[in-house]
């Protein structure tokens, strides 16, 4: 016959594991939220707005992290693997423009493929920003910014994507470089730099 005692535990451990996963999508939707708001005010250049956001940030991403260590299954789930690469894109774009550094996945605490979802979006961020200084006539930092995303090019080149998701956003960084050359170029012509 069957052992019902074993049913019994095989079905707290899929009650426990829904629960967890439940509890942990609600988190990556206030990392994902948040995530919006600190590149939002950073566009805005409200950096101290950015500054109490990461606060908050920081806080819903330990609480995720600690609901997801509870299960590999957890760790697994979409919704906090798309969370934390906002979170990383987020954290490396306050961290550059406001220290003119790029903090490592160790720094972060993030895993290698959350932090390459990050690094690969800062590109686009980074290259809006370039835009928005171009217009304020801030030129050299235009150049910065070009600098920084061919350098990211660069490292990220030296990778195998095979992923066909992470190759496509890999992809992107080529065309978002590619921007940025073409508006440092126009400002050469024009000879604004």
């Amino acid at each position: 016959m069957l052992n019902k005692k074993d049913f019994e535990e095989m079905r707290k451990e899929f009650d426990d594991f829904d629960n967890n996963r439940e509890l942990l999508i609600k988190k990556t939707r206030d990392i994902l939220k948040l995530s919006k708001q600190m590149i939002y005010s950073v566009h805005r250049d409200d950096l101290k707005e950015a500054e109490g956001i990461e606060t908050e940030i920081v806080s819903a991403k330990k609480e995720a992290d600690t609901i997801a260590k509870k299960s590999p299954k957890l760790e697994a789930v979409g919704a906090y693997a798309v969370a934390i690469g906002e979170f990383v894109e987020a954290m490396l774009y306050m961290s550059f423009l406001k220290h003119k550094k790029i903090p490592s996945a160790k720094e972060l605490k993030v895993s290698v493929d959350n932090y390459l979802h990050g690094i690969i979006d800062l590109t686009g961020e980074l290259g809006r920003k370039a835009v928005q200084l171009a217009g304020k006539g801030d030129f050299a930092e235009v150049v910065e910014i070009k600098e920084i995303v061919s350098e990211i090019y660069g490292e990220l080149l030296k990778f195998d994507f095979r992923d066909s998701d992470q190759r496509r956003k890999f992809d992107s960084v080529k065309y978002d470089l590619k921007k940025m050359e073409d508006l440092v170029l126009e400002l050469k012509l024009k000879g604004k730099i």
